[in-house]
């Protein structure tokens, strides 16, 4: 009966585990539609002021302050992650290619520092021997555009500042409900496009379109336009990691649920065995009273 009574607790907390899988799974699903909302409304917009920037400096002539390629001597690493686990190798994989990257950027030299957003991160990266990390993992809560873009443009003045020489910026990016891509993507300065493929994109829009005329001056509408790209770039970059995110935890809280659900199975069969065999046992020696009385 011990073992008996040993399985028993076993389904029962199982059933419990199973319960609350089940419930941050639906948690997670309703924040994982607002979060993929989000990310898909932002994306086209994020992608056309790009292609507007593109196409008003074709040759590349235009340089704002955050086109200024210096030599990397001081370098800013943001790393984002979430505030909370139970969400697989989330944060495991952008925690591991932020460390392998600090690292080699010491070997070369390199004095870096860690902007990161999300607890998890932050807790990690405070772990590392002589690194400056900042941290605003509150911004994950409230991650409005306006809070946002206030932290970009401090990080835009801090390099027009040459406080830092270059920023990358390390966070899984969202392609589905399923995958997650883990990116390493330049910042600033701006990464200066190829004149030539530029040069033959313009080229074969020339049947299609006369030059512009603009008003005001192309520099002007560049310095305008370049700021705003680069805080929508930030925010875009916020939510990739938020949809991730919860994509990611809506999964593992789901794989976690059929895996409870699998070994509840496993452990009502091996109950049953267990009580049809006391059962038989119990049997066996009434039988066997039974048959020593009559002899």
């Amino acid at each position: 009966m011990a073992n008996l009574q040993e399985v028993r607790t076993r389904i029962a907390s199982v059933t419990s585990t199973r319960q609350i899988t089940s419930a941050m799974r639906m948690v997670s699903a309703a924040k994982f539609r607002r979060a993929q909302a989000a990310i898909f409304g932002m994306r086209p917009y994020a992608d056309k002021l790009a292609s507007i920037i593109d196409s008003i400096d074709v040759d590349g002539d235009v340089q704002t302050p955050y086109h200024s390629v210096r030599k990397t001597e001081r370098l800013l690493l943001v790393v984002v992650t979430s505030n909370k686990g139970l969400c697989g190798a989330f944060n495991a994989n952008v925690i591991k290619n932020a460390t392998t990257a600090i690292e080699e950027y010491q070997r070369q030299g390199i004095a870096v520092s860690v902007l990161s957003l999300g607890k998890r991160g932050s807790d990690a990266m405070a772990k590392v021997k002589g690194l400056s990390v900042e941290s605003h993992d509150d911004l994950l809560d409230n991650a409005t555009f306006d809070n946002v873009a206030a932290l970009a443009e401090r990080v835009m003045q801090d390099f027009a500042d040459r406080k830092y020489d270059r920023v990358e910026i390390i966070y899984n990016k969202f392609k589905n409900t399923l995958v997650q891509i883990l990116t390493n993507e330049q910042y600033l300065p701006i990464a200066a496009q190829s004149v030539a493929t530029s040069r033959q994109a313009a080229d074969k829009e020339t049947s299609v379109r006369n030059d512009y005329i603009y008003e005001p001056t192309q520099e002007d509408i560049l310095r305008e336009m370049v700021p705003l790209t680069l805080r929508s770039t930030f925010y875009r970059i916020v939510l990739d990691s938020l949809a991730s995110e919860h994509g990611a935890r809506m999964n593992a809280m789901q794989k976690a649920t059929d895996n409870a659900t699998d070994l509840l199975k496993e452990l009502n069969l091996s109950y049953n065995k267990a009580r049809q065999a006391a059962i038989t046992n119990e049997i066996i020696e009434i039988v066997s009273g039974a048959d020593a009385l009559n002899g």
